[in-house]
């Protein structure tokens, strides 16, 4: 079974609902017609002029039968949207007529709904870029207690079974944060151990990596990766965390016994943290373009609740693939 199917069978179980702001773009209301044949989602909410959405769907020959269509400016709730937005951004100066005005933006419409839990889940950027879609979380849906910074991952599926988990990896932060400090680099590793445990459905064995292992080279870039790993350690004791690591004494358990001797991770690391945003780049694309690795993102972590940002160039199964594992961290709040 693949890493997509898995994502797909997580969704059908939970029965969540998600919205798609981006009702009138052509691969999203392809998507949401394959989501509500697929059982994937509960409840499928696009945002729009329900007019162009009911064009646009006729268009394309998509039915509709069964999709919520909602136009934020003549919701009923609309000025219970607009009040929550305001109390969220009148330390901003914005007033309540402004706040009501500003909050039909379909993206802010949608990370509303998922604050006020009227969806679990929300979906886009297949026409937003990725700031656009970051920005309404931020303000609207916020961080996870705890965690300041919300950052990315990847699923990285290989074919390699003996590592990882049955050769699957988290790899983060591949996407968000360029450089990040030690405590976001922390916070990197918490969000990212749990995905793993969301997504492939193991504990999480956490490598902080770098170009040296235990010491082996100094440096401002080491002592980062370092004080990140003392951060990690202190807050989630519990966590299976180590570092900082080089990647092959990380995965391959005879270099890890070599030069990391004693670590609870080093050779069998399921969850990979980059120093930063370059490293973690190229170590995704590396794989998947070299190893012929099956890349799986970037996933959002660390919100409050499962939003994901899509690619401008995705597919229509790009879209549901996201949407069932977008859905499937909404499972895990239960």
């Amino acid at each position: 079974m693949t890493f997509a199917e898995k994502m797909k069978g997580l969704a059908k179980a939970a029965q969540k609902n998600i919205v798609l702001p981006e009702g009138t773009e052509e691969r999203t209301l392809q998507a949401a017609r394959k989501i509500k044949d697929q059982d994937i989602a509960k409840n499928v909410t696009l945002l729009g002029i329900v007019a162009n959405v009911e064009a646009k769907a006729k268009a394309l020959n998509v039915n509709l039968d069964g999709i919520n269509v909602v136009n934020p400016v003549d919701s009923k709730i609309r000025k219970a949207y607009g009040h929550e937005y305001y109390e969220l951004r009148k330390h901003k100066g914005m007033s309540e007529e402004e706040a009501f005005e500003q909050i039909v933006d379909p993206l802010r419409w949608g990370a509303m709904m998922v604050r006020m839990r009227d969806a679990d889940a929300m979906v886009a950027g297949a026409e937003n870029t990725t700031g656009k879609v970051l920005v309404a979380c931020f303000t609207i849906i916020k961080t996870k207690p705890g965690i300041k910074s919300a950052s990315s991952c990847f699923v990285m599926a290989t074919d390699k079974t003996e590592l990882g988990v049955n050769g699957s990896f988290i790899f983060g932060d591949c996407a968000t944060i360029p450089n990040p400090t030690a405590e976001q680099l922390a916070e990197i590793a918490e969000a990212s151990a749990q995905s793993c445990r969301t997504f492939l459905k193991a504990e999480p064995n956490v490598a902080l990596l770098s170009f040296s292992t235990k010491g082996s080279a100094k440096g401002e870039l080491v002592d980062k990766v370092q004080q990140a790993t003392a951060l990690v350690k202190a807050k989630c004791p519990e966590l299976n965390v180590d570092g900082e690591m080089q990647l092959d004494a990380a995965i391959i358990p005879s270099v890890g016994e070599s030069k990391a001797k004693g670590s609870p991770v080093a050779g069998k690391a399921n969850t990979l943290i980059f120093p930063d945003l370059q490293s973690g780049n190229i170590g995704y694309k590396l794989v998947q373009r070299l190893a012929g690795a099956e890349a799986y993102g970037p996933i959002l972590q660390g919100f409050a609740h499962p939003v994901s940002d899509l690619s401008r160039g995705c597919s229509v199964e790009d879209i549901v693939v996201t949407c069932a594992l977008t859905l499937a961290q909404a499972g895990e709040e239960n």
